[in-house]
């Protein structure tokens, strides 16, 4: 009889003390070997994923391929071999592991598959080294950005340098800029460069909330004050003691309710509602709106003196189509920010991709991107995206531009949402309350 090779014999126990992980899987992806390697890197013992589906790595990217194939497998299967390709899996205990995967089918006697084998390598202290470098080389390329702040646009560096001018001191900000545009983030920004940084951050949308609903709010209520009041309450400016207050959609405040905020920046008290108590109060007040406040001044929408009171430290935000070129930066930032937690961190945008996103007008602005960009992550079969993971709307740039008006571009959004007003505010980069409140302008 036939003497098999001296360390073939010994097969087992060369694949057991691999420093890689290895495992085999039959042709239905249900893994039929696993060694020790993988053990140690994933947590999983070989009892625990043997007779399972690879689906139990919960790998974004695999679960993905095996969804988009006709029979639910792997991209191994369709390919032939994978070669260097990274991927994101998750351990046992729920942690995430980057690793580099290299597959290869398996074939019997005849030729025909009977599974595959992978090997993984764990890189996942390579994957942060290369994120601190790309940070790295963003801040030597000169300030790219600043607290969450995306750009490098001559627009963008001006607001930083206001942020840094005003951090020591305590005047109200009135942020300005269209819907979408990152005016919240101008005001974190503010907070978090300030000397009240350690305090809290209160978001209050003025556009959400009933006058009735506002006021309290705002102020808080004592027991009593009116028929679901059933215990006081503090408002949201006591909650911001020692922080800041960001008001958003200054503009849809009603006039009862501004008269009540003009005392707090004259005075720094406030008085909950159904009570007559001063109660002094130590925040910082920053506003934003995308409407016309001047305007608003004009038509008796808005008091000139609260607008004064308010526009100490004006900060004006550029919408994207002003500063184009920021998009490449804006486009590697939510790629990172979404297609990393994904398991999707080797993927880029295309020529052919960007040069669609350049050309298109971004009435929605930056929260219009991200939207866009979140889609692309999506429906992305490959490592890149392409024109074909683009939203149809901005496949047609020209038609795009014939609805240039506000409420025509409305109409457009909800005829192709069919109706469903969520749909439309997403597709326009539009909150669902900015929609509802540009409905009612519109009538």
């Amino acid at each position: 009889m036939k003497q098999p090779p001296p360390m073939q014999e010994h097969f087992d126990l060369i694949i057991e003390n691999m420093v890689d992980g290895l495992f085999t899987v039959d042709a239905d992806c249900t893994i039929t070997y696993w060694n020790k390697a993988a053990e140690d890197m994933l947590g999983y013992s070989r009892d625990e994923v043997i007779g399972r589906t690879c689906d139990v790595l919960k790998s974004p990217s695999c679960m993905k391929a095996r969804s988009a194939d006709p029979n639910g497998k792997c991209r191994l299967f369709s390919e032939g071999t994978i070669v260097r390709r990274r991927c994101m899996v998750t351990t046992k205990d729920g942690g995430k592991r980057f690793i580099i995967k290299n597959a290869r089918l398996l074939r019997d006697a005849g030729g025909a598959v009977i599974g595959g084998v992978e090997n993984i390598v764990d890189i996942t202290g390579q994957v942060h080294q290369e994120q601190q470098l790309q940070q790295l080389r963003r801040q030597l390329k000169g300030r790219s950005g600043y607290c969450r702040l995306v750009g490098s646009h001559h627009s963008m560096q001006k607001i930083y340098e206001l942020i840094e001018l005003a951090k020591h001191s305590a005047a109200a900000v009135l942020i300005l800029g269209e819907s979408g545009s990152g005016k919240e983030l101008v005001a974190q920004a503010v907070h978090q460069a300030s000397d009240r940084s350690a305090g809290p951050f209160v978001t209050v949308n003025c556009a959400a909330l009933a006058e009735s609903l506002l006021e309290s709010e705002l102020f808080g209520h004592v027991k009593g004050a009116f028929t679901d009041a059933i215990r006081d309450r503090k408002g949201r400016f006591e909650e911001a003691g020692g922080g800041t207050i960001f008001l958003d959609e200054i503009g849809d405040m009603p006039l009862a309710v501004q008269i009540k905020l003009l005392r707090v920046l004259q005075e720094k008290v406030i008085e909950r509602v159904g009570d007559n108590r001063q109660v002094k109060v130590d925040v910082r007040i920053i506003a934003a709106t995308h409407t016309d406040l001047p305007g608003l001044i004009r038509e008796r929408a808005f008091r000139e003196d609260l607008y004064y009171r308010l526009n100490v430290i004006p900060v004006h935000v550029p919408p994207l189509r002003e500063r184009k070129t920021d998009l490449p930066q804006l486009l590697e930032h939510f790629l990172e920010k979404h297609a990393c937690d994904s398991g999707l961190c080797a993927l880029k945008c295309s020529r052919e991709a960007l040069a669609i996103l350049m050309q298109y007008d971004w009435p929605g602005n930056v929260r219009e991107l991200e939207n866009v960009l979140e889609y692309a992550i999506v429906t992305a079969r490959g490592e890149e995206i392409g024109p074909e993971n683009l939203p149809d709307h901005l496949l047609k740039p020209r038609k795009a531009e014939k609805f240039g008006d506000e409420r025509e571009r409305i109409e457009l959004a909800l005829k192709r949402a069919g109706g469903r007003k969520a749909e439309a505010a997403a597709i326009l980069g539009w909150s669902r309350v900015t929609l509802w409140k540009k409905l009612k302008r519109h009538n």
